[in-house]
């Protein structure tokens, strides 16, 4: 046992259902106070700051001070990773009305993966990447070709500075919704952050997003995307 990390630690804090639920709502990367993550776990703020704490003691979590409010935030990537590929194996959530069908569809279509883009446009995107041969893959990454290089360059995106980054360049991340790679790493929030920038998606409530009319016109022109591919 002492030989190697003890992830049952770990799995412990995620274990519990209210921890968990905190946990997939800070999957957006913006930070929320205590408050509203007991909103989402529907639990007092008292029990809330309670499993927090924990949270933080385990290192799942951080803790900004803003004034007088206190702000929630994963911790690291790697936690992020981590509950994303949990999703992969856990089962379907189930649908109790219309709002959380409209919203598990809006969540399939479209999402942030901690900081990159997932969901059925995540995969598209990374599909259509691939075949304009802007990158290749291998068995357990993404690579940026030449001609990618060129893109990304003329599409405003500096693949030196994400280079600076202390994590992967590129990476696959399996998508629990369309059970294909997406693109991650520093290039997959650089591109999420580029398309917010450019209006070509914006937020919906929770981690949804959506592609605007602008964006429907520019990720067709530059990628061949179509938004009926996402229906």
């Amino acid at each position: 046992m002492g030989s190697r990390p003890d992830f049952s630690y770990v799995a412990k804090l995620m274990a519990d259902s209210s921890r968990a639920a905190m946990l997939e709502a800070l999957l957006d990367l913006d930070g929320l106070p205590a408050s509203e993550l007991a909103k989402r776990a529907n639990i007092s703020l008292q029990t809330a700051s309670g499993h927090l704490t924990k949270l933080v003691e385990g290192n799942l979590l951080n803790v900004e001070k803003h004034g007088r409010h206190r702000y929630y935030r994963i911790a690291h990537v790697d936690v992020a990773q981590a509950i994303e590929m949990l999703t992969v194996i856990a089962p379907p959530p189930k649908i109790n009305s219309l709002k959380d069908s409209s919203r598990a569809k809006n969540i399939q279509i479209a999402r942030t993966c901690y900081d990159h883009l997932a969901g059925k446009l995540g995969v598209l995107l990374t599909k259509a990447l691939i075949e304009k041969g802007y990158l290749y893959e291998d068995e357990n990454n993404f690579l940026v070709t030449a001609e990618g290089e060129q893109f990304f360059y003329d599409f405003n995106i500096d693949l030196d500075a994400l280079r600076q980054k202390r994590r992967h360049l590129t990476r696959k991340c399996l998508d629990w919704s369309e059970r294909h790679y997406h693109l991650a790493g520093a290039l997959g929030n650089g591109i999420l952050i580029r398309l917010f920038d450019l209006g070509w998606i914006e937020r919906l409530p929770g981690r949804a997003v959506k592609v605007t009319d602008t964006g429907e016109k520019g990720l067709y022109e530059t990628l061949g995307i179509t938004t009926k591919e996402l229906i």
